[in-house]
């Protein structure tokens, strides 16, 4: 049976289990050592610090089955040990909260911040949340922003609520609604796209999606809000679908890439956009409608934020 470590610092013998027989040794140590860096995994193999069977060994040293591996005083930090968000994110955080109930949370979300960490990030808008509501002990992602996404996310903080708006996102119970800066004149008469897309990761582990009959179907419904004569439109996007990067795809697709979007954008109309103030993606969740399992709807509106109307009261005094 494997010990696991703990954050205690004392020697620890490992007996190495049946399955992992074959493994190397510096191999073996880094899964079963969580929290200690690599650097002084191998400080310690190179020292003779790690004793297999009482005896040194080298790093590719290949473990046997009952194998007793005795590690030196260590300095480890708790596998599951939370990330501490810093207090200026969780104070933006707190102020970000639109609606909070019993089972429910929805915040505006500021353009900026993932909503959950990973890909090196060490925390996301859920993890600031469980730190900020530690009392709350199922809080869950109901679905997701992109991370340069601004507006309203939903967090259940009951399983039951997470099962019933996910049961109503994949009907068409939830309507959410965006608003998005589109290069040029965006046509009063187109009102929707529909394009099917396939989604694809690049060697560099980056997603990009495509338009492509391969793909997933996907609709979105367009209105135009505001025209800045045929520089850029203001438009609300709602999807019916939940495609990921579904409304900056569409858009792109038919012709109007959305401003600040550096993976399906137009550098050039970014730019401009850019030299007016405008430092970000332009697409915002400014509107939500979701049923309640007790009946009746939640109706909720979130504002854009600072720089988004600084940047449109310019263009508007510029074209």
């Amino acid at each position: 049976m494997t010990i696991t470590p703990s954050q205690t610092s004392g020697v620890q013998m490992l007996e190495v289990a049946p399955e992992l027989a074959g493994q190397r040794i510096d191999n073996f140590l880094r899964n079963q050592l969580k929290g200690v860096p690599k650097t002084l995994i191998y400080r310690i193999l190179r020292k003779g610090e790690v004793r297999v069977n009482k005896g040194r060994v080298k790093p590719e040293y290949k473990l046997q089955a009952g194998d007793i591996v005795r590690v030196p005083p260590l300095r480890v930090s708790e596998p599951d040990e939370p990330p501490v968000v810093a207090l200026g994110v969780l104070e933006r955080l707190e102020a970000a909260i639109v609606h909070e109930g019993k089972a429910l949370i929805v915040l505006n979300k500021p353009a900026g911040i993932a909503v959950h960490g990973g890909s090196g990030l060490s925390f996301g808008v859920i993890e600031a949340l469980r730190q900020l509501r530690p009392q709350a002990k199922e809080l869950e992602l109901v679905h997701r922003l992109d991370r340069d996404t601004s507006g309203l996310l939903m967090v259940a903080k009951k399983r039951s609520m997470l099962r019933h708006l996910h049961q109503a996102l994949r009907g068409d119970g939830v309507d959410k609604r965006y608003l998005a800066l589109v290069r040029g004149r965006w046509d009063s008469s187109r009102k929707q796209v529909s394009a099917p897309l396939l989604k694809n990761t690049l060697r560099s582990g980056e997603r990009m999606v495509e338009v492509d009959a391969e793909g997933k179907e996907a609709l979105t419904l367009f209105r135009v809000v505001r025209r800045f004569g045929d520089f850029a439109t203001l438009v609300e996007a709602s999807p019916v679908t939940g495609r990921t990067h579904q409304i900056r795809v569409h858009a792109r697709h038919a012709g109007h890439p959305i401003a600040g979007d550096a993976k399906y954008g137009d550098d050039e109309f970014s730019r401009e956009i850019r030299e007016l103030g405008g430092k970000r993606l332009f697409l915002h969740a400014h509107a939500l409608r979701i049923p309640l399992p007790e009946g009746g709807e939640l109706v909720l509106e979130a504002p854009v934020d600072e720089m988004w109307r600084q940047t449109l009261e310019a263009l508007g005094g510029a074209v």
